[in-house]
């Protein structure tokens, strides 16, 4: 097809969401996107007859179309291809003699991608499947690996590059531009939390749970604190990007947690070596080396690192090598410090920087540099090899369970990490200003056991600090939080609702939900405030101040509504899954009801529902909303819409426009007065950026 045409289908192609003037009924999209007051005169629909309706088109469509279905994934297949595979796993691997590294890691991300798969489709998190992995292969299972100093080496590998990955993904501007709720709850949460974890376990070691593994260090109580005091990561950004909530003000809140935490377990991998002989001078020391390696390291990425990657800048398959070479020229001086140090003033200051924390200075010190973003790209090919082979490694590492006590202290630690975050967490995140229901809901998101944890047991059974049983219990337990992680993450919002009542009587209390005033009317209310939102309040304040201030808006993230309410707008909390709420504070005054909130960050209800429950309270309202499937179009249209947009093609509308400006050569003047009309150049003031 020729591009011209492109433009003009692309451009032609929304006005097929909109409800057209005289439409005669026929079949396609004009029919999917029909309005109830079209299809029904100018009276709703009922919901029997709605449902009937709907019921008579799904007949309709089934009796009338031959749908083609997939055929369904056989699981037998994939149960007997495992079954015959892992016999066979070391000649798989192996293919005749080659060295036992390569066998091992061969062996080991063999099992590991076909229980990742199994995994992968009951919505498991994949680290759950490469450390069930280690224990297939390992020593309590299958015992496939060859040669113990072969899972140390990929251990330590993995590890050092786990480290290096999320020293170029912090964020120091994001940390220090961080607000008070974050900023003061990220400071007092780990050491609150260690605390809190610490007397649990002295509980437990009243109670007799655990005493055989948690009695046998004095520094179990301590570690299993700091092991319960972190979130996982990655387990709670992947969720987050996956539902595209990130920008949400949980997922806000959780990141700047998560970042906070990182800085706390630099300062407990750097304090854990000299944790048996607690003296100032050794921490002291060891303080001083990170510093004069943080400064060496930042002067040497600023003159040498930048001015390497604009030679290399042309030939890209070399940014990996660079990257990992710049990793360990890190490593080794950080390694090297006391040697140099006796070499050149013959005075051994025992400063020397283990390879872990080395590793992440390295990756810091280059996350801010122009180049950081290419670094990451490429470093990422390689992060799921590594960090598959650190988790299956840790795996190899658990022993064999010597009876039940350490899997009745696993469930037990497992239980007090979500404690603690009810308890020590969302308290802190509604005192310091997150409204109850954000705070709960992120406290519920952040319910695991980080995989930092299990890199400070790890180094705690190589100091020698605990046992590595005991280590074997914080594995257990983190898989057993990172499989309700998925969980819990989907039923964060119904959580926070059933504990609602309980949270009230406690004293935690929801912001109050305003009602409007007597006889107060909008000519335009506003369900939910995000981007869409907030950009056409912009707009709005430019056109039609008079309108803004007959505005209401309706939201539950309170950190925003003095924002909002500068506009000239009127805001109040509440709940758009909760009808009463919604009456209350004015909604059936409304002469416009606009959702522009998606299906995928509602919570709690729908377009379709939120259509349903303000078409019965206010029969009058033109009601405009949010739709993301075609399919789903027709469903808010039968639930009372008088209009249902799709941002995607309110996109596409845009794009083809400009595609066929540029393809007749106008795309400067385009490019113009779209930057007029945006008044992007006036700097277009906006509650959300």
């Amino acid at each position: 097809m020729p591009a011209t045409s492109v433009a003009s289908t692309i451009v032609s192609e929304p006005s097929a969401i909109a409800r057209p003037a005289g439409m005669s009924g026929e079949s396609g999209m004009t029919v999917k996107c029909a309005t109830a007051r079209h299809r029904y005169g100018n009276h709703s629909p009922s919901r029997v007859g709605l449902h009937e309706h709907r019921l008579n088109e799904e007949k309709a469509v089934t009796k009338g179309t031959t749908m083609t279905r997939r055929r369904p994934f056989d699981w037998r297949i994939a149960w007997c291809a495992i079954l015959l595979l892992l016999p066979c796993a070391p000649a798989l691997a192996a293919g005749g003699d080659m060295p036992s590294l390569v066998h091992d890691i061969g062996i080991s991300l063999l099992t590991a991608g076909l229980i990742a798969l199994i995994f992968n489709r009951f919505g498991i998190p994949s680290i759950a499947a490469f450390l069930l992995a280690g224990i297939i292969v390992g020593p309590i299972g299958l015992e496939q690996v060859t040669d113990p100093v072969n899972v140390d080496t990929i251990a330590q590998l993995g590890f050092i590059l786990l480290l290096f990955l999320i020293g170029l993904e912090i964020d120091f501007k994001k940390i220090f531009g961080s607000g008070k709720a974050i900023t003061l709850s990220g400071l007092l949460q780990y050491p609150l939390t260690i605390l809190f974890g610490a007397l649990c376990v002295k509980l437990l070691l009243a109670l007799g749970i655990g005493a055989e593994l948690l009695g046998t260090s004095p520094y179990s109580a301590l570690y299993m604190g700091v092991i319960i005091a972190g979130s996982s990561t990655l387990l709670v950004i992947k969720l987050f990007q996956e539902h595209f909530e990130l920008d949400t003000e949980p997922g806000r809140l959780s990141l700047g947690m998560l970042i906070f935490q990182d800085i706390w377990v630099i300062i407990v991998i750097l304090i854990q070596p000299n944790i048996e002989n607690p003296e100032v001078m050794p921490i002291l020391m060891s303080f001083a080396g990170i510093a004069l390696l943080s400064v060496f390291s930042i002067m040497l990425a600023q003159m040498v690192f930048e001015v390497c990657f604009e030679w290399i800048a042309k030939s890209p398959e070399l940014t990996l090598t660079a990257a990992l070479a710049w990793c360990f020229t890190v490593v080794f001086f950080g390694a090297n410090i006391d040697t140099i140090s006796v070499m050149v003033f013959d005075y051994n200051p025992h400063m020397a920087v283990g390879a872990g924390m080395s590793a992440l200075i390295a990756g810091a010190c280059i996350a801010n540099l122009p180049s950081a973003t290419e670094v990451i790209t490429k470093v990422s090919v390689v992060k799921d090899f590594f960090i598959t082979l650190f988790f299956v490694a840790l795996g190899i590492s658990i022993p064999a369970p010597d009876g039940w006590g350490v899997l009745v202290l696993a469930v037990a630690l497992a239980v007090i990490a979500l404690l603690a975050r009810q308890l020590v967490f969302f308290p802190l995140f509604y005192f310091t200003g997150v409204d109850q229901r954000n705070a709960q809901v992120a406290s519920i998101r952040l319910a695991q056991i980080s995989e930092f944890g299990l890199v400070i047991a790890f180094l705690g059974v190589q100091q020698g600090h605990i046992g590595a049983e005991l280590s074997s219990a914080v594995i257990f337990a983190f898989i057993i939080t990172a499989l309700l992680t998925p969980f819990l993450y989907g039923k964060a919002y119904e959580i926070h609702a059933g504990m609602q009542g309980v949270l009230e009587k406690l004293g935690f209390k929801a912001p109050p939900e305003l009602r409007a005033e007597e006889g107060q009317t909008y000519q335009l209310a506003l369900l939910g405030f995000h981007r869409h939102a907030s950009s056409l309040l912009s707009d709005l304040q430019d056109r039609d101040p008079e309108l803004v201030r007959q505005t209401l808006v309706v939201d539950f993230n309170v950190a925003i509504h003095p924002r909002i309410a500068a506009t000239g707008a009127t805001v109040k909390y509440g709940d758009l899954s909760n009808s009463e709420t919604l009456h209350h504070i004015g909604l059936g005054q409304a002469r416009v009801v606009i959702c522009t909130i998606p299906d995928d960050l509602l919570r709690g209800i729908s377009n379709r529902e939120l259509v349903a429950m303000v078409r019965e309270m206010n029969p009058e309202a033109i009601i405009i909303a949010n739709g993301i499937s075609f399919e789903e179009v027709d469903k808010v249209y039968l639930a009372g819409a008088d209009y249902v947009y799709m941002a995607r093609l309110e996109s596409a509308g845009a794009l083809g426009e400009a595609i066929g400006e540029a393809l007749s050569d106008r795309i400067d003047v385009f490019r113009e007065r779209n930057i007029d009309r945006h008044r992007l150049k006036k700097g277009r003031n906006e509650v959300l950026t």
